[in-house]
This record gives C-alpha cells, structure tokens and sequence, in this order.
C-alpha cells in the first residue's frame, strides 16, 4: 500500500503530520521541530504493509519514495520537500504578477 504524508507548520517553530490511507487518517503528531523529525516519524510508523508514501508539504506533493528510502535519507527528502514547496509557491507568485493580480 501506499500512504499520504501531509506535513505542514503548525508554529513559529514546529510541525506537524498526518499518515493518511485512501482519505482516512491512520495516525499523526504535532510538535515536532523539522520537516524530516515529522519524515521519520510518520515512517517509523509505518506498518509492514506499507511499501511507499507520498510526501507533501504545505499542499504541495514533492514526490513519492519507497519506505526504505525515507527511513535511510529523510534529511534529503526533507530538504527536496522544502525547495519544491518554495518554487512552486514563488511560480505561483510570477503567474498572478503576470496575470496583474
């Protein structure tokens, strides 16, 4: 099966994470102080019937990786998490800029 991971600031300083599956939430947490503390997490987690879980975050899908692969490098899909939610917002940005909005 593959699971959702929404994560997203839930303070100045901390975040937060929902484990979803097929639009029903299986578990989450608040109060952790990094994108990939909340990675870690929500895959830890995970049961044995999880293969893979497509991270976004703030609303924004950056990808979907295999367990093993967000256990072993969270720091880099924490990192790739954040740069493509920043582009994404910024092109956002130039297309309403554009549009006079």
């Amino acid at each position: 099966m593959i699971v959702r991971f929404l994560i997203e600031r839930s303070g100045a300083a901390s975040y937060a994470y929902e484990v979803s599956a097929d639009a029903a939430e299986l578990y989450s947490d608040d109060g952790l102080t990094s994108v990939e503390d909340c990675l870690r997490a929500a895959a830890e987690g995970c049961g044995d019937d999880i293969a893979a879980a497509e991270v976004w975050y703030g609303g924004i899908v950056s990808g979907t990786y295999p367990l093993a692969t967000l256990l072993a490098h969270a720091d880099q899909v924490a990192e790739h998490a954040l740069n493509t939610t920043s582009a994404v917002a910024e092109a956002l940005i130039d297309v309403a800029r554009r549009q006079g909005r």
